[in-house]
């Protein structure tokens, strides 16, 4: 019986140690392969820094890779504990140690709660009670307050007085909403949940019935007409300061909007001032406009008093600016090198054409002329990337000292090859691209302001995309236009650094009493942070 029990004994003891040699290895490849993951997807981001950030390298393949990563670094935490767990039952198996990610330190602007243990009256080892403070040791944990709600009650007492019996009475607050209900930071976290992290209404009021908030969406909906109309002001001073610039970058996207029985085509177009490319004092902003359809009035109409560069795609309702009569006077057209360096892009993507084999999928024709038009484009970008930030004098120097040599080149280089090609040749195409606007392309030799590409105005553009997958369609043309407002408040903010909610609710609370001929302080690059005001009294 005895030889019974210690084989069983010896038996659960190996069943431990298989059990927690197994725990260990799950543990060190599912951290090996987190880390895999983070190193590509470092390597990922370098090349993009080193290359370009263009729409059709990496962006969504990084968006993806930190997904990726994400899923194994649980997985690599979770089958850590589960090592360790496995080891404590054995006593010759050590439990597999990971190193975890390193975590930067907590934001210094964070309130701090200290929390003392309560230290011995005595010694635990000898029962002493003459006990020196040495010193101490300190472990911050992050956490947060979960939301709270609280309703302010501003009371006006009412007087009258006994001699004349005049009744007296302060007035009445001011409301964004004329006898409106919600305060500002109510308001602000209502736009910039719906246009800035693209949550629409009915979710936000499912969230706040759970917090003991039940709202209507109708009543959300009319708060959120109200403090659109309460910040048009705002909206109408960054049109302006737009307008005002000497180099626009232009674009547009879809977006769904209802109909009858079904959902519309329709647009936004974005105009971007971004003059940090060339060292220029003006701060960067972003203006959308929403249209039905896509015709050419609509971009007349945008830029019906405005004259200067336009850097955009080669989209035909842009033409009528450039015409050579055009009042207040011709639009100039700088070319796009991201779009033109696309189209060959998409024909020398072996690592595209190989994933789509190994799916069994049909994969395009890999052309070396389209690989070699995408590294001499590449070359372009290198130089630009050196002199990104510098004044125009200087980045015109450069460029025609590097740049122009490597122009010349291209432009024989595509005529030679677009010689040899079939008229309907997708090499063709996307050669007769460039070199029908090559006035255009050759803009940059001569004007140090112009960029290499339209990069500007795709990346404050990419909101929307975003939220197409969250709201699906607008509901109306009021809907788009108001989405336009909210998109012009909340990018503009975000390119000038300032955080969009907190902006949203100060100005929300002081527009209605601000002068009008100091609203310019309000815009998000006059804006201080009521904190630091604070701070500075």
């Amino acid at each position: 019986m005895e030889a019974l029990l210690a084989f069983a004994t010896a038996a659960v003891l190996r069943a431990d140690e298989a059990e927690a040699k197994l725990a260990n290895a799950n543990a060190r490849e599912s951290a090996t392969a987190a880390l895999i993951a983070h190193l590509k997807l470092q390597i990922a981001k370098l090349k993009r820094e080193q290359y370009g950030a263009s729409a059709e390298r990496t962006r969504r393949l990084l968006d993806q890779m930190e997904l990726q990563l994400e899923e194994l670094e649980a997985d690599a935490s979770e089958d850590a504990l589960v090592a360790v767990a496995a080891a404590e039952k054995t006593a010759s198996v050590r439990s597999f140690e990971r190193k975890p990610p390193v975590r930067k330190p907590f934001p210094e602007h964070l309130p701090r709660d200290r929390v003392v243990l309560v230290a011995p009256c005595s010694c635990p080892t000898c029962g002493g009670n003459r006990l020196s403070k040495l010193g101490e040791d300190i472990t911050e944990t992050l956490e947060v307050i979960p939301r709270t709600w609280k309703v302010i009650q501003t009371v006006r007492e009412k007087f009258a007085c006994r001699d004349c019996e005049t009744i007296t009475q302060p007035p009445a607050p001011f409301h964004v909403v004329p006898r409106g209900w919600a305060g500002p930071s109510f308001l602000a976290m209502l736009l910039f949940e719906k246009y800035g992290q693209h949550q629409p209404l009915n979710r936000q009021a499912d969230r706040f019935a759970r917090e003991g908030v039940p709202l209507s969406i109708s009543t959300l909906a009319d708060q959120v007409g109200a403090a659109t109309f309460a910040l048009m002001p705002v909206y109408r001073l960054i049109e302006a300061h737009i307008l005002a610039a000497e180099r626009l970058h232009g674009d547009d996207t879809t977006v769904p909007v209802m109909a009858r029985g079904k959902t519309d085509t329709a647009r936004l177009w974005i105009y971007v001032r971004d003059d940090r490319p060339f060292a220029g004092p003006a701060p960067p902003a972003a203006l959308f406009h929403y249209a039905r359809d896509r015709r050419a009035e609509h971009p007349r109409a945008h830029l019906a008093t405005w004259s200067g560069l336009l850097q955009a795609d080669a989209y035909a309702g842009y033409n009528e600016l450039y015409r050579p009569g055009r009042l207040p006077s011709p639009v100039v057209e700088a070319g796009c090198f991201a779009h033109a360096r696309r189209k060959f892009f998409e024909l020398a993507d072996v690592e595209g054409a190989a994933r789509k084999k190994s799916r069994g999928e049909h994969a395009g024709l890999v052309y070396p002329i389209a690989l070699e038009a995408v590294q001499k484009l590449d070359a372009l970008f290198e130089i630009e990337r050196s002199i990104n930030g510098r004044p125009p004098v200087e980045r015109l120097a450069v460029r025609i000292e590097h740049s122009a040599p490597l122009m010349d080149d291209l432009h024989s280089w595509l005529t030679t090859q677009v010689a040899k090609l079939s008229r309907n040749h997708d090499l063709a195409k996307a050669i007769n691209y460039m070199l029908r606007r090559w006035p255009s392309f050759t803009r940059l030799l001569v004007d140090g302001r112009v960029c290499l590409s339209n990069n500007a105005a795709e990346r404050a553009l990419r909101c929307v995309p975003l939220g197409r997958k969250a709201w699906l369609f607008c509901g109306s043309d009021r809907g788009g236009e108001r989405a336009a407002v909210l998109y012009t408040l909340i990018q503009t903010a975000r390119l000038n650094n300032v955080d969009p909610q907190a902006w949203l609710a100060d100005v929300l609370a002081r527009i209605a009493g601000h002068s009008a001929q100091h609203l310019d302080e309000l815009l998000p690059w006059n804006w201080t942070p009521p904190t630091a005001l604070a701070k500075a009294a």
